[in-house]
């Protein structure tokens, strides 16, 4: 007989979740239009603003993040509305595929996988199409590991007159994204990255400017009508049945975040990211994002490894789960993750896992050189 190999879930989303929030979501079932489930709603609500740094409303919908997409795009642009995508990776192309669903024309903003979207063509490209009602973009894109600078983006739609739509997914929760002072105008959240929760509910938040575009908006809608929503969570309920569970342990994630302290949340995951990449760097690995987000790290494979095969050794080898390149990557990057219940030794682990990998493939490894390199930085930090 062989031991069990003990698993570690390493990627960038769904991302482990706690214990407490495991046990606080197999308490008994909530009806949920028993006023203990509205208090519960209304206090993950609470919570959630907090964490947005937002006066404006929060709704939750039970869907995955790609659910509040949809719901931002049905309900903020109608029929005969142009829009303004940044298409930097897999999750900025889904901003494309979701107004091209709802037949909504936009103007790309093509930017080369890994890097991050310059300022200036967002203003070229919102000067250019003087018709679109919002700019679609992603704050943290796991796809290719890059930070957009959304905080520059607000003053640039406020003065083109577009709505500033942000796929925040593993932002929100990783790094600030203060949604009133940048001038975000929608944020869409999900619940597998860093409110480490299992996946099935997606937040979103509306400014005064966002809800006025909802009422105009033609489109079709039904589930993912956010105007019934609205009214709805003012009364500590939603417009449909909700995943009760789901909710009951988003709020013991956030009280968790409380505790924690937002600012101690995201020093951690900057201290945590930042050992990663010292880590991949004394391995000789090539990072692969020009503005690195604290959700997760990219790396190129090197030369002569296939990043796909890699993956799927040190998965099955040696137990460790990390992700692999998407579309156009795929085979070419690994990505490492460091946001939402994770710490110290998540870290040393993914590179002690990488060392491995590489090593059983053939490729010449030092080994605990990036676990060193590792530790140095913690230590420092």
């Amino acid at each position: 007989m062989t031991a069990p190999i003990k698993r570690h879930l390493l990627a960038p989303g769904p991302t482990p979740v706690p214990e407490r929030v495991a046990l606080a979501m197999a308490r008994p079932a909530l009806y949920h239009r028993a006023p203990e489930f509205a208090e519960v709603l209304l206090d993950c609500v609470a919570k959630l603003r907090l964490l947005f740094k937002t006066a404006e409303p929060v709704v939750l919908l039970s869907a995955s993040a790609t659910g509040g997409m949809e719901a931002a795009v049905a309900n903020l642009l109608g029929p005969g509305d142009a829009a303004v995508v940044v298409r930097g990776g897999k999750f900025g192309e889904r901003w494309g595929d979701l107004c091209s669903a709802y037949g909504v024309p936009f103007e790309a903003i093509d930017v080369e996988w890994g890097r991050s979207v310059d300022p200036a063509s967002v203003d070229a490209a919102l000067a250019k199409r003087p018709d679109a009602k919002a700019l679609l973009v992603t704050a943290s894109e796991t796809s290719t590991g890059v930070r957009h600078p959304v905080e520059a983006l607000g003053p640039i739609c406020r003065a083109r007159g577009a709505l500033l739509v942000v796929d925040g997914v593993t932002a929100v929760g990783c790094f600030d994204v203060p949604m009133d002072a940048w001038g975000i105008d929608c944020m869409v959240v999900g619940s597998q990255k860093a409110l480490m929760l299992p996946p099935g509910l997606t937040a979103v938040a509306l400014s005064a400017r966002a809800r006025e575009a909802l009422e105009r908006s033609k489109h079709p809608r039904y589930y993912f009508d956010l105007r019934k929503e609205l009214k709805n969570h003012e009364k500590g309920q939603t417009a449909f049945t909700p995943a009760t569970s789901l909710v009951v342990g988003l709020r013991e994630a956030l009280t968790m975040i409380e505790e924690e302290g937002l600012d101690n949340v995201f020093a951690r995951h900057a201290r945590l990211a930042h050992a990663t990449r010292e880590g991949a760097r004394a391995l000789g690995l090539e990072l692969f994002a020009d503005r690195p987000t604290p959700a997760c790290t990219a790396i190129r494979v090197p030369a002569g490894v296939d990043g796909s095969a890699l993956v799927k050794r040190i998965r099955e080898r040696w137990g460790v789960t990390i992700a692999g390149g998407q579309d156009r990557l795929k085979g070419k990057i690994i990505r490492l993750a460091h946001l939402g219940w994770a710490a110290e030794f998540d870290t040393l682990i993914a590179l002690a896992a990488v060392e491995l990998g590489l090593a059983d493939l053939g490729h010449p490894v030092q080994p605990g050189a990036g676990v060193g390199a590792a530790e140095t930085a913690l230590r420092a930090s």
